[in-house]
């Protein structure tokens, strides 16, 4: 299958980019709908996913994805092979995440990966960056007890900003003050292995879900 080319960044708040996700049955997508589920925001092209959904075969898998063209070449390669532990969504998550975290089995969502998000460097556009306060509170609300956001970046900026706001809102914790000095998850993405081969810096950090959003009546204003 021919690599599907496609821009780099597109405008979330262009009007394309702002009707919510039209949502699959996921009971017909995943064999066992019961199983842990692992959110992946901003997949790409799906790779890291495609390694994981391989590595760890007893949980779901689901990336959201702005860029329609990637979706629709990650899922039907997915078709080809098989798979019935992974699914692709094309959406904004900033607009669609609420609905489709609320069609999923209450307590399945117990991992959450942000990995390398595009940074917007100008400041007019820093209202584009996909972690915003409404992702973070949707995330609360429907994050398992115990489960984990990770967060990746390779600009500095980007990744304390998003620290910023997970550490604003009373249901997270971030594990140490300190970057991560390694990945601890079992895959590589392919932006890392990138950062990595150039000899630069990859900044890592890990929150957990520590009590319920709903039972602390509050939201996350950063």
């Amino acid at each position: 299958m021919a690599r599907v080319r496609v821009r780099q960044h597109v405008n979330p708040f262009s009007s394309k980019y702002q009707q919510l996700v039209t949502l699959p049955n996921f009971s017909n997508i995943y064999s066992d709908i019961n199983k842990p589920l692992h959110l992946d925001i901003g997949c790409g092209r799906g790779k890291f996913l495609w390694q994981m959904a391989q590595t760890e075969p007893e949980w779901n898998f689901l990336g959201l994805e702005i860029r329609e063209p990637l979706v629709i070449e990650a899922n039907n390669l997915l078709n080809e092979k098989g798979f019935n532990n992974l699914h692709y969504l094309f959406c904004n998550a900033n607009i669609s995440l609420e609905k489709i975290l609320q069609s999923l089995p209450e307590g399945k969502l117990q991992r959450v990966s942000i990995l390398f998000p595009d940074p917007w460097f100008k400041r007019r556009h820093q209202i584009r960056r996909v972690v915003q306060p409404k992702l973070v509170e949707d995330l609360a609300n429907h994050l398992k007890v115990g489960g984990k956001v990770f967060l990746h970046s390779d600009v500095e900026k980007v990744a304390k900003e998003m620290c910023k706001r997970f550490s604003a809102h009373s249901s997270f914790s971030r594990s140490s003050d300190d970057w991560l000095t390694e990945n601890i998850l079992p895959v590589l993405s392919e932006r890392e292995i990138a950062t990595l081969a150039k000899y630069q810096p990859v900044y890592r950090a890990l929150f957990k879900k520590i009590v319920g959003a709903r039972s602390l009546g509050r939201r996350c204003e950063v």
